[in-house]
């Protein structure tokens, strides 16, 4: 492992909406990272060093560690200002952070943790079998989410205005957690399946396509750009 301090480090888990948020900006700014996988359930010592909080993704960068996926996709947003993934105006910036918030705080809570607890961290720290009925009170929430992204994409070229943002990422990479496991109904909305073909067919998601976690296979669709 290369122990240059200066060297651009993630530390971050494969599945977590999370990191993949902080990998797809440092792509489309196209910075180098090395990417270290870390077991985070297994409370490795030096987690809570780099991040007091004990979570991940926490980033090494410039010989500085950043915490908090947020603070660090907005941090990158200023640290490297071309291409610009915020707004200009006060206003724009609001629905920016309103919609990463959204997906974070709401989407997380009720599709993305209950939809891959139950189906992938069940299986990959051995803690039981999944419970349908929280399976399917997250594929139910997951269809309330589509219908109101689809009202925003009716009006708008990306979810938080005309400019690709900070906010496309962030659920673009709670979109391909659940994508990996074919649990995105895309036939749902046509306007929601072409903004997600659109922005998975960036050289930023190349390396989120290419993932692999052990033991559970990826959706046949899930790294083709078309759907296969």
């Amino acid at each position: 492992m290369n122990t240059n301090t200066q060297t651009t480090r993630l530390y971050h888990s494969a599945l977590s909406p999370f990191c993949r948020k902080v990998r797809l900006v440092l792509a489309e700014k196209k910075i180098e990272v090395e990417l270290v996988e870390e077991r985070y359930w297994e409370s490795p010592p030096d987690l809570k060093r780099r991040n007091p909080a004990g979570k991940l993704p926490v980033l090494r960068h410039r010989g500085n560690m950043l915490a908090e996926s947020q603070a660090i996709i907005e941090y990158l947003d200023e640290a490297i200002p071309s291409p610009a993934l915020m707004p200009s105006t006060p206003l724009e910036r609001h629905e920016v952070r309103r919609l990463c918030a959204w997906f974070d705080d709401k989407f997380n809570d009720e599709v993305t943790v209950p939809i891959l607890t139950e189906r992938v961290w069940k299986k990959i720290t051995r803690q039981g079998y999944p419970d349908s009925r929280v399976v399917k009170d997250g594929l139910r929430a997951i269809k309330e989410h589509i219908d109101y992204l689809t009202t925003l994409l009716e009006t708008r070229r990306w979810l938080a205005g005309n400019s690709l943002s900070l906010a496309d990422f962030t659920a673009a990479a709670h979109f391909s957690c659940l994508d990996y496991i074919s649990d995105v109904d895309w036939d749902r909305s046509e306007v929601l399946r072409d903004w997600y073909a659109t922005i998975k067919s960036r050289p930023a998601f190349r390396s989120i396509l290419a993932d692999q976690v052990p033991g559970i296979h990826p959706a046949p669709h899930y790294a083709e750009l078309d759907f296969g």
